[in-house]
């Protein structure tokens, strides 16, 4: 006896809560059978967590969902898979569509649901909704989440800049809806973002196509692949925009074999962040030889972590262990001294001064004769950036 076959599963995200929810309209009315579940986070603060199902009729069903931990998105992990699972038992659903909350990242929700459901539901595809006429407003906003009402979590600290910027970046699917103060500025700023995102109008019938894009059974494909969408974002091999120019906005790839004066590049660091609406990459410090440093900066805020050894660090046995994807990027930059330690920023925006970034990044790196004084002189450099990297 042949098993039902999988319910698809297509999430949508997005701030652009407006563009979100025509998305979701549009895709209810141009799939029959198809349900949206969204959990409804704007009351978590009063322990309330609304879980919402509707189809192209109206609204289904108006539930309480359980809080888990005192966190919203804790409650909306838990409750997702679930109600997922029980959709697909249904038989009812051709396709579930889920709008996520908000402030809510597609990533997390994308393996949550890659990791945990079973196999009669599959993630088809994650689109984020967006106007276009907000892409810069957002990625420059930034306020913390909590200033706008829309943090996730009691503890949730991010900026509206830097979330906008990853649930726009992730989406292989960008559903576009026609906004006519939008112009060619803002269109060119989106694709220099995110460049090889799929663009569809929300009104078109490729909207409904991408949905189903991933499902198995499409072009041989078995879902969502939530591995190589976490791979194109790690700071190593992520997949970054090349240089562009147009319709006043640009985008500079700076690549550099040498690595920065910690010093030097901190009392810079203002001045970088200010200098585009985003700016994003690898980077590689003197006194840290060893230690991939990720680079990520929207609305005027940069965020600085540890991602981690560079693989020229690691022993010949280990590289076994690391993804292909990453072996590959690294081959990419190979340096016969170096390995792959290298400078790899990006920064987008529109009136980009790209000579004067050049410059300043430029003037970071170490000078020729404390190059030359070798590794070991390196590290006895002044650690600026311990209180970013909270080392002490």
């Amino acid at each position: 006896m042949e098993r039902d076959p999988a319910l698809p599963v297509v999430l949508v995200a997005g701030l652009h809560a407006d563009a979100r929810r025509r998305t979701v309209d549009r895709l209810l009315g141009a799939v029959p059978g198809s349900v949206a579940l969204h959990h409804d986070l704007t009351g978590a603060d009063d322990r309330t967590v609304r879980r919402l199902i509707r189809d192209a009729s109206g609204l289904l069903s108006d539930e309480e969902a359980p809080l888990v931990n005192d966190c919203a998105c804790c409650a909306l992990r838990e409750d997702l898979v679930p109600e997922l699972e029980r959709l697909a038992g249904s038989g009812l659903a051709r396709l579930a569509v889920v709008e996520l909350w908000d402030s809510v990242e597609p990533r997390g929700m994308a393996e949550v649901i890659a990791a945990h459901a079973g196999d009669r539901v599959v993630l088809t595809n994650v689109i984020t909704a967006v106007d276009p006429a907000l892409v810069l407003p957002y990625l420059a906003n930034g306020d913390d989440l909590a200033e706008a009402g829309l943090q996730a979590a009691p503890t949730d600290q991010r900026t509206v800049g830097d979330t906008w910027a990853r649930q726009l970046e992730y989406a292989p699917v960008l559903a576009l809806v026609d906004n006519e103060e939008a112009d060619d500025e803002d269109r060119a700023l989106l694709t220099q973002l995110h460049p090889t995102a799929r663009q569809v109008a929300v009104e078109s019938g490729e909207l409904a196509e991408a949905a189903f894009a991933g499902s198995a059974g499409a072009a041989g494909s078995a879902g969502f692949d939530v591995e190589a969408a976490a791979a194109a974002q790690h700071p190593a091999c992520a997949l970054l925009p090349q240089n562009a120019d147009d319709a006043g906005v640009t985008t500079l790839v700076w690549r550099r074999h040498r690595p920065f004066h910690p010093g030097r590049l901190y009392e810079a660091l203002e001045d970088l962040c200010c200098a585009a609406a985003r700016s994003r990459g690898r980077f590689w410090l003197a006194d840290r030889p060893d230690t991939l440093l990720a680079w990520d900066a929207a609305g005027g805020a940069l965020c600085v972590e540890n991602a981690g050894p560079w693989l020229a660090s690691l022993p010949d046995a280990a590289w076994e262990m690391v993804p292909p994807m990453r072996r590959a990027a690294a081959s990419l930059d190979w340096h016969p001294e170096h390995g792959d330690c290298c400078q790899h920023l990006v920064f987008t925006s529109p009136g980009l001064d790209r000579e004067g970034v050049e410059r300043l990044l430029d003037s970071c790196l170490l000078t020729d004769a404390e190059y030359a004084a070798g590794r070991e002189a390196w590290r006895h450099l002044p650690a600026a950036f311990d209180t970013l990297l909270d080392q002490t």
